[in-house]
Order: structure tokens, then C-alpha cells, then sequence
């Protein structure tokens, strides 16, 4: 059973999210408990990089939280590359897709590599470099800042550009997954392009190892019941038995024989 911290810590970040900044008195109120109880639970929330103190409460910290990309290309590289070849199979030669930013979509542009005439819009460098040395295709990036090291573009340009174009498919990665299908991300306007790229294209799909189930980040947007098709790696565990069973028929794994 959850302790009596967490179960809090867990209130104060969903209030967070959906109201942008939490106050010391309002929580206090919420909770029953004292002011000194909440500045107790914000001060572990901040320590943890999940809040930011500011005058009176607190609000989302979303700094650069994630991992080093590197780093994150390596974290269960054979499990994304088979995610990456099952979403290949579900493009087809002369296509107009979405790749968003992240390794798993990356891992989906190189296995991509045989198809021809694709149009291919993404604000991830290395989505473009791979998919760049087959003629036939078209890729179009957005202007903006290229945010170092993970080789992507940011800015509200990357935004008017998903916005202006409607494809086949739209493939996308996601900083976590929480246990009642949110979806989560580390900077809201991670959020607000991937919700974007799903509105805009005639099949979403979500691709997710399963490091990303439980996995925390601060921004919200979304949950996977929003999604057309989810692929993963294998099944997460049981605190998710419920949510995979609730959307069987857009969850599939890499080893199911029906892909």
C-alpha cells in the first residue's frame, strides 16, 4: 500500500499539472493538514526537481529533466529497434508521415530505410539524417532552436508546421506513461507538439518501450485511450494489467504474431 506521503506527493503534482502552480494555504485546505506539512512535502517535491518553489506554493518544473539522448539511445536499444521495424510495416511507400522527437522514433526512421517517396515532417535531426539518404523522399524541417544535444528543434515554429500539414501517419514517443494511461512529457510544449502531430494525422501511433511505463515527467497531456494504435515491447507490469486490458485493441506488442 502507498504510504500516506505519497499518496500526498501524488495529489499536490496532479494539481500541479492541471493547474500550472499549487499554493502553500490552498493545499493545506485540500489535504487537511498544516502549512507546515505542505512546505514539508514541496520542499521534497522541489528537492526531487518535480516543483519549482515560488512565492506561497510551488508550479511544474520543467527544466531539462530527461536523460542525456546518448544515454537514452543505449537504455533498451534492441527492444526500440523492434518497435522501430513493427511501425515500419505500417508505412507505406509514398506516405506522408509525422516522426517526433525522441530515440524510438528515431529507431523508426532507420528502419524506414527501404521505403521510397516518403514526405516525411519531424523536428528531430536525427529522423531527417536518416531518412535522408534515399532520394525519393521529401523531409521537411521546421526553422527554430536546435536544442543540444538531442539533435531536435524547438520553438514555436515546430508548431505552425505540424499544424499545417495533415498525413497518413503520425508516429510519436513519449516521456512517460502513468498507471491511468497518461501521457507524460518533461516541457509542455513537448505536450502541446505531440498532441498536435496526433490531431493532424488519420493514424496516430505511439511508441513505447516499456522503461516508459511508471516512468514521471511533469508536463500532461493526453492519454493512450487517445491514441489509434500503440506499439510496445512487452507487457508492463501488473499495476497496468487494467489499463492494458482496458485498451487491448490498440495495444499491441513487437512479438505478437498479428503484426
Amino acid at each position: 500500500m502507498a504510504s500516506k506521503t505519497k499518496i500526498r506527493n501524488d495529489i499536490i503534482v496532479k494539481l500541479a499539472r492541471e493547474r500550472s502552480m499549487v499554493t502553500v494555504d490552498g493545499l493545506s485546505d485540500e489535504l487537511g493538514v498544516s502549512p507546515q506539512t505542505v512546505r514539508r512535502y514541496l520542499n521534497g517535491l522541489c528537492e526531487a526537481n518535480i516543483l519549482r518553489r515560488r512565492h506561497g506554493g510551488a508550479e511544474l518544473f520543467e527544466g531539462p529533466l530527461n536523460l542525456p539522448y546518448d544515454q537514452r539511445a543505449v537504455t533498451n536499444s534492441d527492444e526500440k529497434k523492434a518497435i522501430g521495424v513493427a511501425a515500419a510495416k505500417l508505412v507505406s511507400d509514398g506516405d506522408a508521415i509525422f516522426l517526433s522527437i525522441g530515440t524510438t522514433p528515431e529507431m523508426v526512421a532507420w528502419a524506414l530505410q527501404q521505403k521510397k517517396r516518403l514526405t516525411v515532417i519531424t523536428n528531430n535531426l536525427n529522423v531527417a539524417m536518416a531518412l535522408s539518404h534515399e532520394p525519393s523522399n521529401r523531409i521537411i524541417l521546421p526553422g527554430g532552436e536546435v536544442r543540444v544535444p538531442d539533435r531536435d528543434i524547438i520553438g514555436d515554429e515546430v508548431l505552425r508546421i505540424f499544424e499545417s500539414y495533415r498525413v497518413e501517419i503520425g508516429i510519436f514517443g513519449v516521456g512517460g506513461i502513468d498507471v491511468d494511461g497518461s501521457l507524460l512529457d518533461f516541457h509542455s510544449w513537448e505536450v502541446r507538439i505531440r498532441e498536435c502531430i496526433r490531431a493532424n494525422s488519420k493514424v496516430s501511433l505511439l511508441v513505447a518501450d516499456s522503461s516508459k511505463f511508471g516512468r514521471t515527467a511533469p508536463a500532461i497531456g493526453g492519454t493512450i485511450a487517445d491514441v489509434d494504435q500503440v506499439l510496445i515491447d512487452k507487457q508492463p507490469g501488473d499495476e497496468f494489467t487494467q489499463l492494458m486490458e482496458k485498451n487491448a485493441e490498440r495495444v499491441r506488442c513487437v512479438g505478437d504474431r498479428k503484426l
